[in-house]
């Protein structure tokens, strides 16, 4: 199936450009501001847009992407009003990739297969489950191919070869590395240990190759950019956001903060 990430990255891979994926928390700094966060990270020049479905217990977000959660949570974020979210979004974009990423527990209460269609229903394009390992996928992984959901999967520096193969025969649209071991917002990534994991990668995977976890800004996005068909960011935007006061403030910081980015990912590729 051909959904929006596989439209986009192939886009990409023609003008040979890597992928900008920032990261949002979903309700922070507050619900109402949301949608307008992600068009103007959009303007900015994001190609994929990671949405994090707020959740009390995270086993790999670091203080900062845990804080927004719990912002989130204290003002009554849940799934279903996520998924309002990107129905609203979709209202004015049609065409931007929108990516939910979160924990498991909340779809095990919403139910699987009532989950995948409404995620379907509101423009959602694939999820990234940090807690849900190959072997919990298959659980899940029927509901989310029944609406053409892409389950974007998770490779670290301790993953095998042997499971990366297993990974990547149940990935769609792209794989996730994550550079370190460690949690999100740590400040030690360095861009030459990648060659050797996105070359084992792209032993056994033909899907694009993004990477998260350590990239702070301008420089660190464009040296990952040099060896990676995508690049997150996360906990350096939402501390941007953290301290916005207002709707237009916060679009505004999104913006700037990502503009800069990918200038600097675009022009690496010169």
């Amino acid at each position: 199936m051909n959904n929006r990430i596989d439209r986009r990255f192939q886009a990409l891979a023609g003008k040979r450009r890597s992928a900008l994926i920032p990261f949002l928390t979903a309700g922070d700094p507050d619900p109402g501001w949301t949608v307008d966060i992600m068009h103007s990270l959009v303007a900015a020049g994001a190609d994929v847009l990671e949405l994090g479905v707020p959740f009390s217990d995270p086993a790999a977000d670091g203080p900062v992407i845990q804080a927004a959660s719990e912002r989130a949570i204290s003002k009554g974020v849940s799934l279903s009003l996520v998924l309002k979210m990107v129905s609203e979004f979709r209202e004015q974009d049609q065409d931007t990739p929108v990516v939910l990423m979160g924990y498991l527990n909340p779809i095990e209460r919403y139910g699987h297969a009532e989950f995948a269609r409404a995620a379907q229903a509101a423009g959602v394009d694939g999820i990234l489950l940090v807690d849900c390992p190959p072997e919990e996928m298959a659980h899940l992984g029927g509901e989310l191919d029944e609406y053409g959901l892409y389950p974007i999967c998770l490779v670290a520096p301790t993953t095998t070869a042997e499971r990366m193969k297993k990974i990547a025969s149940q990935a769609r649209g792209y794989i996730y590395y994550v550079s370190f071991k460690g949690i999100t917002g740590a400040n030690r990534l360095e861009s030459t240990s990648l060659d050797k994991p996105m070359a084992e990668l792209r032993a056994v995977c033909d899907l694009p190759l993004a990477v998260g976890f350590g990239i702070k800004g301008p420089e660190s996005a464009a040296a990952v950019a040099d060896v990676a068909d995508g690049v997150v960011i996360g906990s350096a935007l939402i501390e941007q956001l953290a301290g916005a006061g207002s709707q237009a403030e916060a679009c505004s910081l999104a913006s700037d903060f990502l503009a800069p980015i990918r200038e600097a990912m675009d022009n690496s590729r010169l």
